[in-house]
């Protein structure tokens, strides 16, 4: 499993980042606190507190991570 803070600030940001998400095989994750929801879901996010900072959970080994990570680099938490 991998772990990748992002932030999905608007409406906008949550559509974008459906769309890319599901442009991938595999199962994917986001969290905040003890609420898990799938990332590849519109209704679950906009369920989340989205002031937050959210956990993406990338669940299985997958050869398409670096790719994965690449196309959603807009949303990630630089700390």
């Amino acid at each position: 499993m991998r772990s990748i803070m992002i932030r999905l600030e608007t409406i906008e940001d949550v559509k974008a980042f459906v769309s890319i998400m599901a442009q991938f095989k595999g199962y994917f994750d986001l969290a905040s606190g003890r609420y898990v929801v799938d990332a590849k879901s519109v209704m679950g996010i906009f369920s989340m507190d989205l002031s937050r900072a959210l956990e993406l959970r990338i669940l299985e080994t997958n050869e398409q991570i670096e790719e994965i990570i690449a196309s959603i680099e807009s949303f990630i938490v630089k700390e």
